[in-house]
């Protein structure tokens, strides 16, 4: 059994802080690009799959006619179990009654939403074109119609944000018939945009110590609304987990389509190249690099993916080689009360959630 991911590289206009492969360019290239899409997907047909996610880029800048025709591909080539979580990244201003009726039709049943921000300003910064009404509406939509998961997308620190303002977002957001909540902070890639008045001193990355506090601001307020804390990033109600991420947590296998999209089976992580043209072009595997992990490769993926997760990382997973070494550098922690041991789980406490990179770089 597998997930599948399918990476759509299209946008309208490109955020100032965002590193994924996608372009504003081409949208006569958009039926050539869901035709090699299908042409690879075939490629792996008879495969069962557990879960579909289409993320991007906008995955929503695509037409019903072009989804129509990758889904059919999918049904045509694939097995899906009864319970299959089919996820479908969107933009706000994409959500029309039209659009989520159409996704429903198709068998979407679980709607990623970027919302990031509810301050319009702080939005026209980020160069994102819908408006905080427009976010509210989408959701709202969306649970009218009928598609119940809906999980959506906030980013704290921005540049001159206030804990007083994140407080505010967080609580908008989960007034909101959502069932899933992910919030990173905001991260300056080289190469976007940001990097750019970044280098030139227009923006300051947030101080520690704010990111700190919106960080436990979020994980209060969530769990106070009964969301599980189940990943670092990540926090949904009961039964509703990301089962496709789960998948990259839980080292499970996954394939991945479409420009610059990766996949894994394991021991071998495939990534297609992150070039539109040359993938259009290619009459049959598209063009790829393939890695195959050594075992001590394997070892730290084991320890950065599983330790993501609230439940931790099942000891007997661990090399019995490796084992006593890992328990060995995990002691100091153990000892701080940043982590712990509990069922033969070693697990970030609340207090090492704050310092999860830190302890991670220090087990491998």
């Amino acid at each position: 059994m597998s997930g599948l991911y399918i990476h759509v590289p299209f946008c309208s206009k490109r955020c100032i802080y965002c590193d994924f492969y996608s372009t504003t360019l081409g949208r006569d290239l958009r039926q050539q690009y869901t035709d090699a899409l299908c042409r690879e997907l075939k490629l792996y047909r008879g495969e069962e799959l557990s879960t579909i996610y289409l993320g991007g880029g906008t995955p929503s800048q695509l037409t019903f006619l072009q989804l129509s025709q990758i889904f059919e591909t999918i049904h045509h080539n694939f097995s899906l179990v009864p319970d299959a979580e089919i996820t479908m990244e969107t933009n706000p201003d994409d959500v029309t009654q039209e659009f989520i009726v159409e996704l429903a039709r198709l068998g979407v049943n679980r709607i990623s939403l970027g919302i990031q921000t509810f301050n319009d300003e702080r939005l026209k910064f980020l160069n994102r074109r819908h408006t905080a009404q427009e976010a509210i509406q989408a959701v709202e939509r969306i649970d009218s119609v009928g598609i119940k998961n809906i999980s959506v997308d906030l980013i704290y620190g921005l540049p001159n944000e206030t804990l007083e303002e994140w407080r505010g977002n967080v609580q908008l957001a989960l007034s909101l018939p959502i069932t899933h909540l992910s919030s990173y902070c905001l991260m300056i890639e080289e190469g976007t945009a940001l990097f750019k008045l970044w280098e030139k001193g227009q923006v300051k990355e947030v101080e520690e110590e704010m990111e700190l506090s919106m960080f436990q601001t979020l994980i209060e307020m969530t769990e106070r609304e009964g969301f599980e804390h189940y990943e670092i990033s990540n926090f949904a109600r009961a039964g509703f987990h990301s089962q496709h991420n789960s998948r990259y947590w839980q080292g499970l296998p996954y394939i991945g389509s479409g420009p610059g999209a990766h996949g894994f089976d394991g021991r071998t992580r495939r990534s297609n190249n992150a070039d539109l043209r040359a993938y259009i072009a290619a009459p049959g595997l598209p063009p790829h690099s393939v890695e195959n992990l050594t075992e001590e490769e394997r070892f730290e993926e084991l320890v950065f993916t599983r330790m993501r997760m609230m439940q931790g990382l099942n000891l007997q997973e661990v090399p019995s080689d490796k084992r006593q070494q890992l328990l060995l550098r995990a002691k100091p922690f153990i000892d701080k009360g940043n982590l712990e041991c509990v069922n033969n789980h070693l697990r970030l406490t609340r207090s090492g959630i704050f310092i999860s990179d830190y302890i991670f770089s220090n087990l491998i």
